[in-house]
């Protein structure tokens, strides 16, 4: 028999079903978790990113609160969805960085991120972003994969009790979305 659900779940679930309340008060308990997926995520940017894992768990927060309906299973699932807002962020802050400069991007050379320029990080965030939307239309349990393990930095156990498949499963999928991005970033 299953465990009950902790006051996180509870939480949650009563946000999905329209609690603001509850959302105003999961924020503290939940903040800790989100700043380090926030620093998980920014740690793979370009030095010198003028965003902060603080901001970005806020502008991720407020992305997050302003859909209407979010259904969320669990701590782990909301993990999983502010990953994905807290990417989508990025995408955009690099949209934004590129559009301002007016030059035509140059090609995605590596996805090593660490010495990379402003402009080249901003580049090879869009062309990962744009190659998950492809992922997504080819295969959406790699997609939802990608966001949970690369994104969202969950375990392949974390992974399979979001997409409520074995861990093995998990294990075979990442491999093969990582294989296929690597192959459309080539492109």
């Amino acid at each position: 028999m299953a465990s009950p659900p902790g006051p996180i779940t509870d939480l949650l679930r009563s946000w999905s079903n329209g609690d603001h309340g509850a959302m105003d008060r999961l924020l503290p308990l939940l903040y800790e978790l989100l700043h380090d997926v926030a620093a998980r995520h920014l740690r793979r940017e370009a030095v010198g990113h003028t965003l902060t894992p603080t901001a970005l768990v806020h502008e991720a927060w407020m992305r997050l609160a302003a859909q209407t309906r979010l259904t969320i299973n669990d701590r782990t699932h909301f993990l999983a969805l502010a990953s994905g807002a807290m990417r989508r962020v990025l995408v955009d802050h690099a949209r934004r960085r590129l559009a301002d400069k007016r030059v035509a991007p140059p090609p995605v050379e590596s996805l090593d991120l660490a010495h990379a320029s402003p402009d080249e990080w901003a580049v090879t965030v869009i062309a990962v972003h744009d190659a998950l939307a492809r992922l997504q239309q080819v295969d959406e349990r790699l997609y939802k994969v990608v966001e949970c393990r690369f994104f969202g930095g969950l375990t392949e156990e974390e992974t399979a009790e979001v997409l409520q498949v074995s861990p093995r499963t998990i294990h075979r999928d990442w491999l093969k979305a990582r294989g296929w991005l690597l192959m459309a970033l080539r492109d």
